[in-house]
């Protein structure tokens, strides 16, 4: 099946989920996780209506993003942020939504040459392999974002725990949400290929989906 039709499946399921939490279709952004996807398929995609893309990883992405054809898609960072890479995060992407520390948010705002969009991603599981900062430090890292100079705090972003029930990531999603609205935040990234749906009924604005839009990908 091509990107095509599966990005006008993935557009349909996104309305009718919308539909059951009362919402409207529009109001939540689909972002193509496009990590090991060539060129190609990615031009396919926006050509049909994809308004966003996301990338894990810096050193990939600074290969692809200046190749593409970018107009009306925005190129979102997804993936955890070195330090080390901040320079050309804040140079490559529209938007940042793996800041997860004071550190990192004090380094891309002294790196940044003008605005910044950027979600805070907090940790939402305990699990170790997982990046985010921790509820309890999440007030501290808002703040310090909403005192940088350069930084713009859009909302937060999450991954939950892996369960073979994606009923169980429901009250992870339903936490996160509680916290953008505790914030006044109006933007919630959560939900990938498997768990979208439940997702978008607990108030997400933003799903990354891969897999459905792409297909299965091999290597890491």
């Amino acid at each position: 099946m091509g990107v095509a039709e599966n990005l006008r499946r993935v557009s349909d399921r996104v309305g009718e989920a919308a539909a059951r939490a009362g919402r409207r279709p529009e109001s939540v952004r689909i972002v193509g996780v496009t990590k090991r996807v060539n060129l190609e398929r990615i031009r396919e995609a926006v050509d049909c209506g994809l308004t966003d893309i996301g990338e894990n990883r810096v050193q990939e992405a600074e290969i692809k993003i200046p190749r593409l054809d970018r107009a009306g898609a925005a190129c979102h960072l997804i993936g955890h942020l070195q330090s080390n890479k901040a320079g050309k995060a804040v140079g490559l992407f529209s938007c940042i939504q793996s800041v997860d520390s004071v550190a990192l948010a004090e380094r891309l705002d002294r790196l940044a040459g003008g605005p910044v969009r950027v979600l805070v991603q907090m940790k939402l599981g305990d699990e170790a392999a997982k990046a985010g900062v921790s509820e309890g430090g999440l007030a501290d890292l808002v703040r310090a974002v909403r005192a940088s100079a350069h930084l713009r705090l859009e909302g937060l972003m999450g991954i939950p725990p892996f369960f073979d029930d994606v009923e169980r990531v429901r009250p992870y999603f339903r936490r996160l949400r509680e916290r953008a609205d505790a914030f006044s935040l109006d933007t919630v990234s959560m939900g990938m290929s498997r768990d979208f749906e439940v997702a978008i009924e607990e108030g997400a604005t933003m799903v990354r989906i891969g897999t459905l839009l792409f297909g299965e990908r091999r290597g890491r």
